[in-house]
């Protein structure tokens, strides 16, 4: 069964709305043979990146960056799973209270690294999240999760 695994920092109720909306996308009744497996990215091993099909990750833009604890994943992660997960899908959530490009700018280049493939476009909230950006999240779990079907 495919896995799509989403690597998370939650820290506040903007990031916790938007983590609970893409969560319910990404499981949608519709989308049937995809495991959902979450892991908070300051836990977030190897392991569980190699095991996985497709990725989704949130971050809040901290100091017009990716957090440190999404970063510290990065870290983890990026070598042993440099040559073995090319080509894999991934979507990004952000939220920011001034500007997101910058976070958007790092996990591009991390992940074009990585040999990931941009899966839909990212999902980027400043402020408290709207109706539509709730949506918005939704859509890109359903997405990321909808790719990996077989």
């Amino acid at each position: 069964m495919p896995r799509l695994l989403i690597i998370h920092h939650t820290p506040s109720p903007h990031m916790q709305a938007m983590f609970e909306a893409v969560v319910s996308g990404a499981t949608d009744p519709e989308i049937e043979g995809v495991e959902v497996v979450r892991r908070a990215a300051l836990a977030v091993s190897a392991t569980d990146v190699l095991e996985a099909d497709g990725y989704l990750l949130g971050s809040p833009a901290n100091l017009g960056y990716m957090s440190g604890a999404l970063k510290h994943a990065f870290d983890v992660v990026y070598y042993p799973c440099l040559d073995s997960t090319r080509g894999r899908p991934f979507g990004l959530y952000l939220h920011g209270n001034e500007g997101t490009e910058g976070a958007e700018r790092g996990v591009t280049s991390i992940t074009t690294g990585l040999g990931w493939t941009r899966a839909a476009e990212y999902v980027a909230v400043s402020g408290k999240p709207s109706k539509e950006d709730l949506e918005a999240c939704w859509e890109l779990g359903a997405t990321v999760a909808a790719q990996l079907m077989g």
